[in-house]
């Protein structure tokens, strides 16, 4: 045999090996093996101990608001949340579901769907719709959402109330914002 040839064949041969090596180390993590951790969150938006993530989406959509008047201020009026129409996509960039409401709800595509009731909020900086903590209540259907616990939404970009003006001349008016979350999802361990 050439030595070219010997050496050819070493080269596949350990390519086949590192590259088996690596598949294998990829195989072991699960989708969401990267490491999520809550130290830089405030405590009030905190998952309880005894809590593991579950899944983690990126919430990629609008937020629907409408001029509205103030309640118990009268002849004022602000811009009042509505709901939320987003994809829920992995870390990958995929859609595997959709967030929308009122009531919120995070449906996957498998069809299982939770709706939740709001814990608690933190500020998120300026421009950019708050952290939250929301308890899910039992899911609907079978699937991914199935013993989901809590839902955090984290990593807020945009999604504000509208700047522009809300009086009596556009009472009744609804605007949209663009915004992206990522939605992490909690069950018990």
């Amino acid at each position: 045999m050439k030595l070219s040839n010997r050496i050819g064949t070493r080269v596949t041969a350990l390519s086949a090996i590192l590259a088996g090596a690596f598949l294998a180390g990829c195989a072991s993590m699960s989708p969401m093996a990267a490491t999520y951790s809550q130290d830089t969150l405030p405590d009030a938006v905190k998952v309880p101990a005894g809590h593991k993530v579950a899944m983690q989406t990126v919430g990629v959509g609008m937020i629907t608001y409408e001029c509205r008047a103030k309640k118990d201020m009268a002849g004022q009026y602000e811009w009042a949340f509505v709901g939320p129409d987003a994809a829920l996509n992995d870390r990958s960039g995929s859609k595997i579901g959709k967030y929308y409401g009122p009531p919120a709800t995070w449906e996957n595509m498998d069809g299982s769907k939770v709706t939740a009731t709001q814990v608690a909020v933190a500020p998120a900086g300026t421009g950019n719709i708050p952290y939250q903590l929301v308890k899910a209540n039992p899911a609907m259907g079978n699937g991914a959402m199935t013993g989901v616990t809590y839902i955090q939404r984290v990593a807020t970009k945009g999604g504000v109330a509208p700047a522009s003006a809300c009086d009596a001349g556009n009472m009744g008016s609804k605007q949209t914002v663009n915004y992206q979350a990522d939605y992490i999802f909690w069950k018990m361990m």
